[in-house]
């Protein structure tokens, strides 16, 4: 048996396969970090906060907040555009969802206010999402360096490859969005769960005392109706 002619074909696929590996490697490296960000932060009775959002031209920011835990779940709510204007103003809200459509150059202010609270301080969590704004500039250059492979050989494209992987990489983010989201309801629900708990604890011990109380009150009113301490002469 000849093994000769088989050599080449060998040694292709190797190629191929590197070529591959190595642009799905670039393309993993080309995702970068990513540029949306989430916090949990406790907002004192009284007090506001502002956070900033570094945006490009033509880009779009999404804007998701939600009250977790503190009395009244609500606070004042804005978005400042990196001239100054009011895009969105909220007034005692307890969740939102606000999209800014297209975005300009620079940073955007994101303020949540408690001033009009004395006394209860307020747990907030806010996730902005950025899209548009250039995430994979350097993955283009990266694939587009890659030579294509001749002919149909082992039928790989790149091309195909690569719209997979990024379409798993949105798709993956999304999730992860979705499930961040998710956690901040459970938190929300849980607090909700626990604030009613100890008022209903409360109210019942309360009620059950008031109960004993009465109860107490009626037997002594009771017996004092039947004590009769005059004496009798026969």
């Amino acid at each position: 048996m000849e093994l000769g002619p088989h050599k080449p074909q060998s040694s292709t696929r190797v190629l191929v396969l590197a070529m591959v590996f190595g642009g799905c490697f670039g393309s993993v490296r080309s995702f970068g970090p990513s540029q949306d960000s989430e916090l949990t932060f406790v907002l004192p009775a009284g007090t506001s906060e502002c956070f900033f959002q570094t945006a490009v031209k033509n880009g779009t920011m999404e804007v998701e907040y939600q009250v977790i835990a503190g009395a009244g779940m609500d606070v004042d709510f804005t978005i400042l555009s990196p001239q100054g204007f009011h895009l969105i103003a909220e007034s005692r809200r307890s969740d939102g969802v606000h999209m800014v459509e297209p975005t300009e150059d620079g940073d955007y202010q994101i303020c949540f206010d408690n001033t009009f609270s004395r006394f209860s301080e307020k747990m907030v969590f806010f996730e902005v999402i950025i899209e548009g704004q250039g995430g994979d500039v350097t993955g283009d250059d990266e694939w587009a360096g890659l030579p294509e492979p001749e002919g149909n050989l082992l039928e790989y494209k790149l091309e195909d490859i690569r719209e997979s992987m990024d379409s798993v990489h949105r798709r993956l983010e999304r999730s992860r969005q979705m499930q961040t989201v998710l956690r901040a309801h459970e938190a929300r629900d849980r607090n909700l769960l626990e604030d009613n708990l100890w008022r209903v604890s409360f109210w019942s011990c309360a009620s059950l005392l008031v109960m004993l109380c009465v109860a107490l009150t009626q037997v002594y009113t009771v017996r004092k109706l039947f004590d009769d301490k005059r004496r009798v002469c026969t």
